[in-house]
């Protein structure tokens, strides 16, 4: 049983796809295959199972995942720690994210944290989408992800942060702008611009409005964005779903910002590979931003 064994063990219980983990480690698959089968020969029983569009764990294969899992990650950040004694560097957090939430949500807690503790280095891996952060997280890149809270985050610990409501971005202009309210319905009296596609809330507002909307009109405006999308509004080019981040305000005030009920509310927060593994420094980061964005 080799390090490597245990590493290419946990990705394939985390991607149930040979081919696919083959495909990232730029090997063939019946090296991948090697790899599980010396752990099975060492434990002397069968870890992995398949089934008609993969493989999934077995019982034991759960148990070594989980084993294998807290190891490594409890092993990569010792290791990240020896190089930061051996550079002589004070450390550091890494963050994936988006640069929407940076602008809207993390502003503040940031100047407080680099204020607090000026030799702690901030690196942020700006994402975007909330599977690209976790993917990210995944694989060691950074020690915290600001994801869209979803079920099928898995291999991750997941903390929710703030429930954000959806609003409705219309130019000043725009007959909708003299409505107070508007409910998922209404909808279908707007040019929508939608989230990204593929995205965790993208597929959140496809559950209630249907992949191609409720509007009779043109739907196929997308922004990679909500920053984006609320200056496609601002320009007069649709009707911008986004979600409400605290303190939102149309930056030139040529929005007016209509709020939208009937749409679940958006839950975003922290994901860590595991919560009780990150640097102190690392907590510390995460704390200061839940007490800004949450108000505690």
């Amino acid at each position: 049983m080799t390090l490597d064994d245990l590493k290419v063990f946990v990705m394939v219980c985390e991607a149930r796809n040979l081919s696919a983990v083959a495909r990232e480690m730029n090997c063939s698959q019946s090296a991948v295959s090697q790899h599980v089968r010396r752990l099975e020969k060492e434990t002397g029983l069968s870890l992995m199972e398949r089934q008609p569009r993969g493989v999934v764990p077995t019982a034991a294969g759960r148990i070594l995942q989980r084993a294998a899992s807290d190891g490594l990650t409890a092993l990569g950040e010792g290791l990240r720690t020896l190089e930061e004694l051996r550079t002589g560097r004070g450390g550091g957090v890494v963050i994936a994210t988006g640069a929407t939430t940076i602008r809207h949500l993390m502003g503040a807690a940031i100047e407080e944290y680099s204020r607090c503790f000026p030799d702690v280095g901030l690196e942020f891996h700006t994402e975007r989408s909330s599977h690209r952060c976790i993917d990210a997280l995944r694989s060691g890149a950074v020690d915290l992800a600001w994801v869209t809270v979803s079920a099928d985050a898995q291999g991750v610990e997941l903390r929710p942060v703030i429930s954000l409501e959806w609003v409705l971005a219309v130019h000043p202009d725009d007959p909708l702008a003299a409505e107070s309210a508007l409910g998922a319905e209404d909808l279908a009296r707007t040019r929508l611009i939608r989230p990204p596609a593929g995205t965790s809330s993208g597929r959140q507002v496809e559950d209630v409005l249907g992949p191609g909307g409720l509007s009779s009109r043109s739907t196929t405006t997308r922004a990679t964005d909500w920053d984006t999308a609320l200056l496609l509004a601002e320009l007069g080019l649709g009707h911008a779903l986004i979600p409400a981040m605290p303190g939102l305000v149309s930056p030139s005030g040529a929005a007016r910002l209509i709020p939208v009920t009937g749409i679940p509310s958006l839950d975003v927060g922290w994901a860590a590979r595991q919560w009780s593994a990150l640097t102190p420094a690392a907590q510390e980061f995460a704390a200061t931003v839940t007490r800004h964005v949450a108000g505690g």
